[in-house]
């Protein structure tokens, strides 16, 4: 099956598309070694460091996993890249949701492993934020993205407090779709606005050390929103 570049497509690009096609076709299950790259080249009639490229970023994906003398194994057969497209094209209801199991947790451990560095980064997230509004707290009209892009740094720096890698890549993952949706309900006037003493709280409790109050603050800040959600579509059903 001799492979070709589609259009602009790279011929590296074309065999990771080939190899991950098998990959979550079924034709390799997870565990199981993959043919060599001699096999590979010969199967695909593309050079062997086409096939070493293509396997680096399915490596890179998580898909597969090199070992050294052993040869490349399937580690998983769903494409991570999948998932988190799809989360981008979530809802901003999703996206809610989503955000407080996530940011749930992520106050919760932030709380028990925060360092001083962490702090400061969501003082200055939440400073920048508030000059950005006015008296009642509504962001200025001209300055939507700028005054989300403080809101998201601070969600970050509570996700990064938490000292965990794996919540941190997927936080980083999820934050694009999370701005986005952001962007979108700070333009609409019908949805409750931030209030800066809500997240000054979850500061407060995770400064303080407690766990419990900092997983219940960040609760109380993305539940206002979803509320105000499921109250507006309840309305126009």
């Amino acid at each position: 099956m001799a492979l070709q570049a589609a259009g602009r497509q790279s011929l590296v690009d074309t065999v990771v598309d080939a190899l991950r096609s098998q990959l979550t076709a079924g034709e390799w299950q997870v565990g199981a070694r993959i043919p060599t790259e001699h096999a590979l080249a010969e199967q695909l009639q593309v050079g062997r460091n086409t096939v070493r490229e293509a396997v680096r970023v399915l490596v890179h994906a998580g898909m597969l996993r090199s070992r050294q003398g052993e040869g490349t194994f399937v580690v998983s057969t769903a494409d991570p890249g999948d998932v988190m497209r799809s989360v981008q094209r979530a809802g901003i209801r999703d996206v809610l949701e989503l955000r407080i199991a996530l940011e749930a947790e992520a106050a919760r451990l932030a709380a028990l492993r925060h360092l001083p560095a962490d702090l400061e980064r969501m003082r200055a997230a939440l400073d920048a934020q508030a000059e950005l509004a006015d008296a009642e707290g509504h962001p200025d009209i001209d300055n939507l993205e700028l005054y989300a892009d403080h809101d998201i740094a601070f969600h970050k720096a509570v996700v990064e407090a938490a000292h965990n890698t794996a919540l941190t890549a997927t936080y980083g993952w999820f934050s694009s779709s999370v701005r986005d949706s952001l962007v979108s309900y700070l333009g609409d006037r019908a949805m409750p606005k931030i209030v800066h003493g809500d997240h000054v709280a979850v500061l407060d409790a995770i400064a303080a050390g407690d766990p419990e109050a900092a997983q219940q603050a960040i609760r109380e800040v993305l539940e206002k929103p979803k509320q105000a959600l499921e109250n507006l579509l309840a309305g126009r059903c």
